[in-house]
């Protein structure tokens, strides 16, 4: 009898016979599994740890894409899924509902800024996005202003990869190939503290771009549907952060000019920047929020839209009005995705989260610490349990290195080398761990990448 061959050689291969893998460059990894890059086959995860299919483990060091929460293989997680699963797995979602949906949509609506207190399910971060634009802008059509057609997003903002979503984002990597298919948002300056001017303090920019924010909606207040924002850290833009108080001038001017403020907290939401949510910084509460990532702890796709009842009010009317939101999605409002978001808010209620989070935070900024004076460092930026290290050529004037040279690449094959996965955005180096990971988990992701930089930039 002949076992099939179960390596990572042989899994990679294969893989590379059919798969084709998303925010890749195939030719990196080669037809055979034999290119610069490995194709790492995942067999199973314990807590912050992967494992491949020959026994070697990785340090899980930003969270599988920003969703694992507490742990890979979490058995309170697990054991609720299954418990679902022998129930029920799907059912249509329109005209039909569940107790794991139910459930949710009042759990959210507790733990969420105040006024936000109806829940629109989706799939992922992307779809939530689209909900959100699609529901502000068919809102203000509802209402006898179908002027407003246009969006305000923000410069070096990304919201997500489906056509809607990647219109209101700005970083050309995504979306320079599709721009012919795209919407055309009104850009805002980013309050982007690593941007400011020298010796400006976060406070200072963020109060800076508030102004230029208030001169764009002055001229396009009357057909501008909402300003799109990621609050207080731009991921997929390069971790950019900045200060809370843009987010309450946000609020501010869109209350005064009577615009949607849509909060994309798809990233950081759950606890990421230290509050469950990043908008409660600055004591706001947004009109649309988008949910996802953390939301299930890592385990499923699901996304949620949370908005106010005046939104919902809208749409509220006799079916001859032609006012119903018609957008939908065939899992919309999976059982099995619902009850594991249930039992992720779960641990939230149950155990200290967010007190240890911080700790764990305070940690690992006082190891990156020493990273601030380093020749090729530009920039040590951490919120919460986001931190960022950002490597250029020249620290005086921060000249970035020439993108072909690929130096952030470099730290990524060298914490795979060395058992940590930190898989870069250009040439910023990012911690964006589990909350399950341990002080000295830390030190190791942290020491790996401090070498691992050392190497990239010779």
């Amino acid at each position: 009898m002949t076992f099939p061959d179960r390596s990572n050689a042989a899994l990679a291969a294969r893989d590379l016979r059919h798969l084709w893998h998303p925010c890749t460059q195939m030719h990196d990894h080669g037809r055979a599994g034999q290119g610069d890059v490995p194709m790492l086959p995942i067999v199973r995860g314990e807590g912050a740890w992967l494992v491949d299919a020959d026994g070697r483990r990785y340090l899980d060091g930003i969270s599988s894409w920003w969703t694992n929460l507490f742990g890979h293989a979490n058995p309170r997680i697990a054991a609720a899924l299954a418990d679902q699963a022998r129930r029920l797995e799907h059912v249509i979602f329109a005209g039909f509902t569940h107790e794991p949906a139910i459930e949710l949509a009042e759990t959210l609506v507790r733990i969420a800024p105040a006024g936000l207190e109806r829940v629109f399910l989706a799939d992922n971060g992307s779809a939530a996005v689209e909900v959100a634009l699609k529901m502000s802008f068919h809102y203000w059509l509802n209402r006898g202003h179908g002027e407003k057609t246009r969006f305000i997003a923000l410069t070096g903002s990304y919201h997500g990869e489906t056509l809607g979503a990647l219109s209101v984002s700005d970083v050309a990597l995504y979306r320079k190939t599709y721009a012919p298919l795209l919407l055309t948002p009104f850009l805002a300056p980013s309050p982007d503290a690593y941007e400011g001017e020298p010796g400006e303090s976060p406070a200072q920019v963020a109060a800076r771009r508030l102004g230029d924010l208030r001169a764009l909606l002055e001229r396009h207040a009357h057909e501008t549907c909402a300003v799109i924002v990621e609050p207080l850290v731009q991921c997929a833009g390069g971790m950019r952060m900045h200060h809370p108080d843009y987010l309450a001038g946000l609020r501010a001017l869109c209350d005064e000019f009577d615009v949607h403020f849509i909060a994309d907290e798809i990233a950081v939401g759950f606890g990421r920047t230290g509050t469950m949510f990043a908008c409660e910084s600055a004591r706001v509460a947004p009109d649309f929020m988008c949910l996802s990532k953390g939301l299930t702890g890592g385990t499923l796709p699901l996304s949620a839209v949370l908005t106010t009842e005046r939104v919902y009010e809208a749409f509220y009317a006799e079916y001859d009005a032609g006012k119903a939101f018609l957008h939908s999605h065939s899992y919309t409002g999976n059982p099995l995705a619902c009850r594991v978001a249930l039992e992720t808010l779960a641990i939230f209620r149950d155990e200290p989260v967010l007190e240890r989070n911080r700790a764990l935070a305070a940690h690992l900024a006082r190891r990156l610490a020493p990273l601030r004076d380093h020749p090729h460092v530009a920039d040590v930026r951490q919120t919460g349990m986001i931190a960022a290290v950002e490597l250029v050529a020249d620290k005086a004037t921060r000249r970035p290195f020439p993108s072909g040279e690929r130096r952030g690449l470099r730290v990524y094959l060298h914490g795979l080398e060395h058992g940590a996965l930190l898989r870069p955005l250009g040439n910023v180096i990012y911690f964006m761990p589990p909350y399950v990971v341990t002080a000295d988990e830390l030190d190791q992701l942290v020491d790996t990448a401090i070498r691992g930089i050392e190497l990239a930039v010779r």
